[in-house]
């Protein structure tokens, strides 16, 4: 069944070119500087939003062929837009106007022929193709870095939107890998149908990045990364295009979906993907548990992911995270739970979840009448179950803002960045305590100033979970990405030595390069290589990515 034309969201809303999100969203000089001043040594007044017009940009150093050029443009501002990612990192060089290097051209494919044709170019004039998709990577994932290629093109893939088809049967639907998540979900919504992939930047990326990164959503238990959802792929190569199979599970040899998740756009570009759907959720509930001591709440929640409750929501905010979030004033740390069903009342599996969460020493507010069912139409919202709600609702409200409020204390001058990992839960207490420690020398060591280091557990499972830390300091003016990478690097060194993961699900791109390289076994080093020399003979996909 074909599914309708995207609806076009916030049509008449400017993105920021260098910062998150919309930029009527960002914080204005006022709040910059009261967030400046939560933070000792920042700035006395904001820098200046930096400007496209004060960019030395060059003309383009290639041409396209009368044939593709409806599909191209040099204009200055596409080029600003597509030069880097959202990277506290970037957001610094931006601000400093230091972006990362411009692409000559950007490219707007309608179609898998107009892909196909504008890799078949570049690689017959040495031009490096940068897939980009929603441009939210946050580790150096869709900028160029070197010299080796003539020129760069960016290959924007958001043209490329729509639901094509839907399988109410089977559950499923194929959809095109440009459509931004809100464009997704619009077509899905009238059918009754949701993917339920909601990460952090679900408003400004794409199901192709999301595949390509192996993303992982806001939901913490159960099918959390996009890769549980994949039904079969097509991928464009400069060697050809491949579409696996649609199948609800396969023992045939190594997959070739499992080939293409997580390349980053280095081995081919995903054009399409048939996705498992669900039923929307009717029935919600959460609540939040307070915990005098973060130990006791780690085990809590332990306990909860190898119950087989498998909540919706299960985050854990240390008191500093709780804090922020406005969920805790008093030093607690704060669980967030949340359960959700398209078929079935979740009162009783909250209660159960809450009950193990009290057997750690948890407290919850008194209940107020049980929550009715609703139709949800974002991640997370709470159903009136208790009182705690507030907390959830503040909890939630800082997570979407968060990224506009690190934009607004990098123009004070601070360094303010995330980082994610996971590993098993005997190693999880000790990471927790190194990160703090070894991270908190690093950052005075290279400021001058104490760092606020702030935790949270993202996604549980049952053997172990993906620890958020946050990052802020008062940086050195004018040399505050010098300082991150400073701090970044030990971050590294920390997660290595502990066995855990460099990224759980903000992928690998070229910031954490280093540390893949260390992570992945010798002979899948080799036989990915390999696989790159057949399927990209020019090494212009993504060039620097996983593998040379």
């Amino acid at each position: 069944m074909a599914a309708a034309a995207p609806t076009r969201r916030d049509a008449d809303r400017t993105r920021s070119w260098w910062g998150w999100g919309y930029t009527d969203a960002q914080p204005d000089d006022a709040e910059c500087a009261a967030l400046g001043a939560l933070l000792p040594g920042t700035l006395s007044r904001p820098l200046p939003v930096p400007r496209v017009a004060d960019l030395s940009i060059g003309r383009p150093a290639v041409t396209p062929p009368t044939s593709l050029t409806h599909l191209v443009t040099a204009d200055p501002e596409a080029r600003a837009a597509h030069a880097q990612g959202k990277a506290y990192r970037d957001i610094a060089r931006a601000l400093r106007g230091r972006p990362a290097r411009l692409p000559d051209l950007v490219a707007h494919p309608h179609c898998d022929q107009d892909v196909a044709d504008l890799l078949h170019w570049a690689g017959e004039h040495q031009v490096a193709v940068i897939p980009f998709g929603g441009g939210s990577s946050v580790v150096g994932g869709v900028e160029y870095r070197g010299d080796a290629h003539r020129a760069v093109l960016s290959l924007d893939t958001t043209r490329m939107d729509r639901v094509l088809e839907i399988d109410h049967t089977s559950r499923s639907a194929r959809i095109q890998a440009g459509a931004l998540g809100p464009a997704l979900e619009d077509q899905l919504r009238p059918h009754g149908l949701t993917l339920r992939h909601f990460p952090q930047s679900f408003e400004f990326s794409t199901l192709g990045g999301w595949l390509a990164t192996r993303a992982g959503g806001h939901y913490a238990t159960g099918r959390t990364h996009i890769d549980d959802f994949v039904q079969s792929l097509t991928v464009i190569t400069p060697a050809g295009t491949g579409t696996s199979w649609r199948l609800p599970a396969s023992g045939a040899g190594p997959s070739p979906d499992r080939l293409f998740l997580g390349s980053e756009g280095t081995l081919g570009v995903i054009t399409e993907a048939w996705m498992r759907l669900q039923q929307r959720p009717r029935h919600k509930s959460s609540a939040a548990v307070a915990f005098a001591d973060f130990g006791r709440a780690l085990d809590a929640v332990r306990d909860i992911a190898q119950s087989d409750l498998a909540p919706a929501n299960c985050r854990l905010l240390d008191p500093g995270e709780a804090l922020l979030a406005g969920a805790s004033r008093d030093g607690s740390s704060i669980l967030v739970l949340g359960f959700e069903s398209a078929t079935a009342p979740t009162d009783a599996h909250l209660e159960a979840a809450l009950d193990l969460a009290r057997a750690h020493g948890g407290t919850t507010p008194p209940h107020d009448a049980p929550g009715t069912p609703t139709p949800p139409d974002s991640p997370g919202a709470p159903s009136p179950r208790n009182a705690s709600t507030t907390a959830v609702d503040a909890w939630r409200s800082t997570f979407l803002r968060m990224p506009y409020l690190r934009d607004g204390l990098a123009r004070m001058g601070a360094v303010v960045e995330t980082f994610e990992t996971a590993t098993t839960w005997d190693r999880l207490p000790a990471l927790v305590d190194a990160v703090r420690t070894e991270i908190g020398h690093a950052a005075q060591k290279a400021t001058g100033h104490q760092a606020t280091i702030n935790c949270r557990l993202t996604h549980v499972y049952p053997d172990g979970a993906a620890p958020y830390f946050t990052v802020a300091v008062a940086g050195r003016p004018g040399d505050e990405v010098a300082v991150w990478d400073d701090i970044k690097a030990v971050a590294a060194d920390v997660l290595h030595h502990h066995r855990a993961t460099i990224t759980h699900h903000h992928a690998v791109g070229r910031d954490h390069r280093p540390a893949y390289d260390l992570q992945r076994p010798h002979p899948f080093a080799l036989a990915l290589q390999a696989t790159k020399d057949a399927l990209d003979p020019h090494h212009i996909l993504n060039p620097g990515v996983l593998i040379d």
